[in-house]
């Protein structure tokens, strides 16, 4: 019953913050052009799957393949690979949306040999975001598997594609990924959307995993001034007349304005919301305090440091774990409180108020809703928050020809002539090029 009603809490304190706004949802796109038949030759959009690895930077060309049977991919296909061809074009599948979850459909495409997946709407609609499922039974590790890229499509174009292959017609595809984020100049803004919450299941694990993972290519980044990077924390408010009630007490700080949902779900054990929030605030005025002092890039050993050294798994997520943290980075602990306020004042808190205002989407931005976010310059990243997938998506935010030579390193240097993919890359020390 207490989960229950922490649940129903949490619920409480989002619709709260979205009735704040006038909700705004952008979705991230990339471009498909039919190729072949010409006579059908078409470019229309894609909307980004929230999982896998699309190829920012890049695109691919393909042969499209839709299975005579199991259409919607919800079953493992029959056969060892049979949709990895033998020409030397990579395969991309075409399914059927419905009957499962969209990750479990890219999933068995990518058991089965496909290079990439397309999922045909059921019905005449605008364009969605393709989500993983957060807490599944069924989930038993795949998503975390999944490498291919996937995008949804309208269900005329996917018509279109069914159309022509009943006409026995070969359908080739390229799915282009080099304008799904902007390129504007030769300084990336990006911004990551997090949480300091580690009781949240996979997706907390996740975005702990990436912190840990990209820190090097971040700070890097950072120190070398290539980048301007701003962490975020989503909150919500209590509604006024819930204000004194025990959940939005526990819940919350500042007297209802700034909350996140009991980490257990339970109002009876472990820690409450309010704990989460002061620790995102913590972390807030970590990165506002370090970037006072050309630091910035100091945020990353805090983050890391705090999740080894204070996990709530271990019982030690408290303000002296903290404090003891900062200590050892050479962190001003004193102006980092003056920075946080009082919790129990009944008044606003600067930086959570801004954390509020920023939450809602501007410009090519919608909304930020999901936890897990990454944000480059203005457009959210969708996919797996993978380190060598995620530096490539920010190394293909620089202008052409401004990249730093991390983002000509191994890590995000392809090969993409022996892919047939197309694509150029330059090692300026070797005075070399490959192009396509």
């Amino acid at each position: 019953m207490k989960r229950c009603v922490a649940a129903a809490a949490a619920a409480t304190l989002f619709a709260a913050w979205l009735v704040l706004v006038d909700a705004r949802f952008v979705v991230e796109k990339s471009s498909i052009t039919l190729l072949s038949p010409h006579k059908l030759r078409t470019k229309r959009d894609g909307a980004i799957g929230n999982f896998g690895l699309p190829d920012y930077g890049g695109f691919i060309v393909g042969s499209v393949v839709y299975p005579a049977k199991g259409s919607h991919g919800c079953q493992v296909f029959d056969g060892d690979k049979p949709f990895k061809l033998q020409s030397y074009r990579p395969t991309i599948v075409l399914l059927d949306r419905g009957e499962c979850y969209f990750a479990l459909k890219v999933w068995h495409a990518q058991l089965a040999g496909a290079a990439a997946v397309l999922v045909t709407d059921s019905i005449d609609e605008s364009l969605i975001t393709m989500d993983s499922p957060e807490e599944s039974s069924d989930a038993d590790g795949y998503i975390e598997k999944i490498v291919i890229p996937s995008a949804l499509i309208e269900k005329s174009f996917g018509d279109i594609l069914k159309d022509a292959l009943n006409n026995k017609d070969e359908v080739l595809l390229r799915i282009d990924w080099r304008e799904s984020v902007p390129h504007p100049d030769n300084r990336v803004e990006y911004e990551f959307w997090t949480n300091s919450n580690d009781e949240c299941g996979a997706r907390c694990d996740e975005q702990m995993n990436f912190v840990k993972n990209f820190k090097g290519h971040a700070q890097i980044l950072e120190r070398g001034g290539y980048t301007l990077f701003t962490p975020h924390y989503i909150t919500w408010f209590c509604p006024p007349p819930f204000i004194l009630s025990s959940q939005c007490k526990s819940q919350c700080i500042n007297h209802g304005r700034y909350c996140a949902p009991d980490p257990e779900k339970d109002f009876g054990e472990g820690y409450e919301g309010k704990d989460v929030v002061y620790e995102n605030l913590r972390q807030l005025c970590v990165h506002r305090v370090a970037n006072e002092s050309n630091r910035s890039w100091v945020w990353w050993d805090y983050v890391t440091d705090f999740h080894v050294r204070c996990s709530m798994k271990e019982k030690k997520y408290s303000k002296d774990c903290a404090e003891e943290v900062m200590k050892s980075l050479d962190l001003p602990v004193e102006k980092i409180k003056k920075c946080m306020g009082d919790p129990e004042a009944d008044a606003e808190n600067e930086v959570l108020k801004n954390e509020q205002q920023v939450q809602i989407g501007r410009g090519s931005r919608g909304d930020v809703t999901i936890l897990p976010t990454l944000v480059i310059n203005n457009v959210q990243y969708r996919g797996k928050l993978e380190r060598t997938a995620v530096l490539k998506a920010v190394c293909s935010g620089f202008k052409e020809t401004t990249e730093p030579s991390v983002c000509l390193s191994e890590d995000v240097e392809t090969n993409e002539c022996l892919e047939k993919n197309g694509g150029c890359w330059e090692d300026k020390k070797a005075n070399a090029t490959a192009c396509k």
